[in-house]
């Protein structure tokens, strides 16, 4: 073990929670930074076309205290399920604020879902108020007349058919006294994004956010430093990119970039690096692939200089891992998390915990471990569940109204994430797959991680999914889907070639004795492929 990786052991050796008996996410993450600080910059928002538009934490202050005072003249209160709805902006940040003031449950709903997406999430929350834009208007008149229990709309875009103007409302002014809370207290909803069954609603208390401070310190070397600002193309709508990297940069009054899109573009994501001077990033590993077809990118965006980048959402590929230090210069720290229960699994190269294939180790505070179908713990090199010890701060209270599902996630005081992975001699922790996912094939086992790493290494494959597929000799035989570069042809020969290229690589029973090339691979909108759906094309 490398001294650096002495360091890290003695840092989870000596940790300490320090939750406080009172926390406020608004106090947290706004106010005390707007009292000492008003002008200090709080968000940078880039609009096609438009110079970065600055906004300072005084701004995020006086205007989240005047919706807030608008929401509740309108009947919305303490324990009220708030849903934003809206793009990565400072607007979708005072909502959240404006919600934390009243001590109600923020509900973030992210932009590209549907109307039958958002109507279910809606309803299921009994969401009392939504703050959104033209977009999710539009939206909301398709399916308004089927949620009786939303009185309050309010629109960044101006009052149409009947919503509330937010301009008009902040132009308004006015507070709300301050409400008292506990971590414990219900803060914020975010609803699982349903690649194994119907979306639930993960309750957390204020303490998530508290939960998420170490590791991301860790991450990102040290943070905050001097000249630090964040960037995540990641939806705020998203586990992922609210509680990965917006609200954290907010606590330590460091300032985000936000770009209001629901479609990435890699070329556009290097120009905003640039142009916003980006230290800090958080970019999802399907954001990354579709990142490195772009040729000779610091050629081409001379000023990009990032300090830190994590990456989560799904396994990282050797690839990524690779091409971030060759392509951008600065090593890439995997994390991994769920809804549920977020950032407990890290890389910190800074200390040398950084290893290809591997997503890392426990965080400090974090107690993470593997065990068997009968409950038994695993041993190195075996492969078995990923189970967290409560209490933890990062911990989801409950689902929504489902105390059966809640029940059933946990073993004991372990909760039980449905995700397999295999830890070995050192502690490192390599991701497999959901049990869901994981192939049965001739009595092997297999992840589909490894399969579509491998994929992805091929010169023709943009982005690679394998899910495991009915045989009545072998149980299931590995089937990939194939989403080839631009310019590519999808031929036979292709696909004979494919098959070779991972079965020279990996092994003979982990190779995939069907491939199927897609145009465009089902994506969650945190960029998760949808295995399930793949499964039902056969």
């Amino acid at each position: 073990m490398s001294p650096d990786a002495v360091a890290f052991e003695r840092l989870r050796a000596a940790f300490r929670w320090e939750i406080p008996e009172r926390f406020n996410i608004a106090e947290a993450i706004c106010d005390r930074w707007a009292r000492r600080e008003p002008e200090r910059l709080a968000i940078l928002t880039k609009h096609p076309g438009h110079a970065l538009e600055p906004t300072s934490y005084g701004e995020l202050a006086r205007a989240s205290h005047a919706l807030a005072a608008g929401l509740a003249k309108r009947g919305v209160a303490r324990g009220d399920r708030i849903a934003v709805l809206l793009p990565q902006g400072a607007e979708a940040v005072v909502a959240h604020l404006a919600c934390s003031r009243l001590g109600g449950v923020a509900v973030p709903l992210a932009l590209a879902f549907g109307p039958d997406a958002i109507e279910y999430r809606l309803a299921d929350a009994d969401a009392r108020a939504v703050v959104t834009c033209a977009a999710g208007l539009e939206k909301l008149a398709e399916i308004e007349t089927h949620l009786p229990e939303l009185s309050v709309v309010v629109s960044t875009d101006g009052a149409e058919g009947g919503a509330l103007d937010y301009r008009a409302l902040v132009a308004e002014g006015g507070e709300v006294p301050f409400v008292d809370t506990t971590p414990d207290d219900p803060a914020l909803m975010i609803y699982t994004s349903g690649t194994t069954g119907p979306p639930k609603g993960a309750l957390h208390g204020g303490r998530v956010l508290l939960g998420h401070l170490p590791g991301f310190g860790l991450t990102h070397d040290g943070f905050p430093r001097d000249g630090d600002r964040g960037w995540t193309p990641a939806d705020w709508a998203w586990a992922g990119g609210l509680l990965n990297l917006l609200m954290p940069c907010l606590y330590e009054g460091v300032a985000v970039v936000a770009q209001p899109t629901t479609k990435f573009n890699p070329n556009a994501a290097f120009a905003l690096i640039e142009e916003a001077k980006v230290k800090n990033a958080f970019i999802p590993p399907t954001a990354l692939r579709l990142m490195a077809q772009v040729e000779a990118p610091r050629e081409r965006w001379p000023g990009i200089a990032l300090r830190t980048l994590v990456s989560a959402g799904e396994r990282l590929t050797e690839a990524s891992f690779d091409w971030c230090r060759e392509a951008l210069g600065v090593p890439v720290n995997e994390v991994y998390g769920q809804t549920e229960c977020n950032y407990v699994l890290a890389s910190a190269a800074s200390l040398g915990v950084s290893r290809a294939g591997f997503t890392g180790k426990p965080v400090p505070g974090h107690e993470v471990a593997l065990f068997d179908e009968e409950g038994a713990p695993c041993r190195p090199g075996e492969q078995g569940e990923i189970c967290i010890r409560r209490p933890d701060p990062v911990m989801f209270l409950e689902y929504w109204r489902q105390p059966e599902a809640t029940a059933t996630r946990f073993r004991g005081d372990w909760l039980r994430t449905g995700d397999q992975a295999v830890m070995d001699e050192e502690g490192y922790f390599r991701f497999v797959g959901r049990d869901d996912d994981v192939i049965t094939s001739s009595g092997y086992r297999i992840g589909p991680s490894d399969i579509e790493d491998c994929l992805a290494r091929h010169p023709a494959v943009a982005l690679a999914a394998a899910v495991g597929k009915p045989d009545p000799m072998r149980t299931e035989i590995v089937k990939a889907f194939v989403q080839l570069r631009p310019g590519v042809e999808a031929t036979e020969a292709l696909a004979e070639e494919l098959k070779r290229f991972v079965r020279q690589r990996l092994s003979h029973h982990e190779y995939p004795r069907e491939i199927a090339f897609v145009d465009q691979l089902p994506l969650t909108t945190t960029g998760k492929i949808i295995r399930r759906e793949l499964r039902g094309r056969g």
